[in-house]
Formats: C-alpha cells, structure tokens, sequence
C-alpha cells in the first residue's frame, strides 16, 4: 500500500515566494518510473541541459488532478490551473560543455500565473532544485516590469566579474546568492513560482548518463493559472 502524500508549504527569500513540497507524491511509484525508463528521450530545443520525452496526457491528469487545489490555493488562482507542457527530462550535459546561459539561475517565464513542478524519480545523489537572489538588484524573481533593469545589472556583473567558470551554478557567487536548496528524493514533487531564479542544485560528482535508470530522471510540468 503506498504511503499517503505528505505536504508542506515553505516560503523562501525576501518575497516569499511559496513552495510547494510534496513527500510521497504519487502512489505506485515503481510503476510510475517504469513508464518513464521506457520513454523515448531526445534532445529538445532550449536551454536544458539534456535530453527530454513527452509525458503522455492520460499520466499527466492522473498525478496532476489531485493537486490541482493545493496549487490554486497555493498561488491564489480563480480555479485548476492550466497545463502547458509535461516532459521526462534527464540531465545529460558535463560542466565543460555547459553554455554560458547554463552556468546562471534561470526563470522559465514572465508570466505572472505560471507554475512549474519539478518530480524527481531518481535518488538524492542527483542533486535537488535551489533557489536565487541576484545581488545588485536584489530580484528573486523575474516579472515584465524587471526584466530590462535584470537584463542590464547582469551585464553589468558579467563585464565586472566575468562569465562563470563551466560548472553548473552552486551555492554563493559574487553574482547570485542562495536563498533556499531542497534535496531530492525519489517521489518527492517541489511546485513554484516559474519567475524565480532557480537551477538544478547538482554534486560535483553527479553523473550525466543518458540512461533513464542512471542519470538524474525527472518529470518537468509547467502550467498557467488565472487570478
């Protein structure tokens, strides 16, 4: 019999931004990563580092339909939120190939309903999701009205401190502080803010295999939801 859901709301930084941590996430476990192992990954265009596989839309409604309140409430929408995309993700790219891009916190998107929800399937040896705060303005997360002031401080940073080594970002820099780290653990789900500044949290010894039953295997799902 699987272990009920066990669930926790923590706000991070200076905004205190929610999130959303769910222990136990979806029941049957084993049966859930064995569907992901089989999927057929490929790599996709963006900024991930590895190689991704569509989640079928019946699996989707199946883990996300009994959050879908949690998360509205959570994040004060109107009603369920709606679903843009959900990928099995594995990172597959060594620090030495990472692009400048790959080596800074990112923020999937502006908009200010959007939710990102990260599961991981494989252990805490992965690595988790940490959370930033950029030090010369101060955001933790990035809206339409930052953007250009964000965009313009980090070249200002760059041009002071130059670009990262190729390492995938971890703990302090002289450009970015970290507010909040949560470690993974298989079947563990985080929900946020897609605005903030996050990046996966990985070892120094992480292994960047392309075998789902290997690497650090993921579920990546980002929804939209209205005020």
């Amino acid at each position: 019999m699987s272990a009920a859901p066990q669930i926790r709301v923590v706000r991070i930084g200076h905004e205190q931004q929610p999130v959303i941590v769910i222990d136990d996430f979806v029941p049957n476990f084993a049966a859930f990563r064995a569907e992901a192992e089989a999927a057929a990954f490929v790599a996709m265009r963006g900024h991930y580092p590895g190689v991704r596989a569509p989640v079928a839309a019946e699996t989707v409604e199946r883990f996300l339909n009994p959050v879908q309140e949690l998360i509205a409430e959570t994040f004060g929408f109107s009603g369920p939120a709606a679903l843009i995309e959900s990928l099995y993700s594995i990172v597959t790219t060594p620090p030495e190939r990472l692009t400048p891009i790959q080596r800074l916190p990112h923020f999937d998107g502006l908009d200010a309903g959007r939710v990102a929800m990260v599961h991981y399937l494989s252990d805490g040896e992965h690595g988790g999701t940490a959370f930033y705060r950029h030090r010369q303005t101060g955001f933790e997360t990035i809206r339409p009205d930052r953007h250009a002031a964000y965009d313009a401080a980090l070249h200002r940073d760059v041009a002071e401190h130059g670009m990262p080594a190729p390492a995938y970002i971890v703990g302090d820099t002289p450009i970015y502080e970290q507010i909040a780290r949560f470690a993974a653990q298989p079947n563990r789900a985080l929900i946020y803010c897609s605005r903030s500044l996050h990046c996966a949290d990985l070892p120094v010894k992480a292994q960047y295999s392309a075998d789902p039953r290997d690497g650090r295997l993921t579920v990546n799902t980002f929804l939209i939801g209205n005020y």
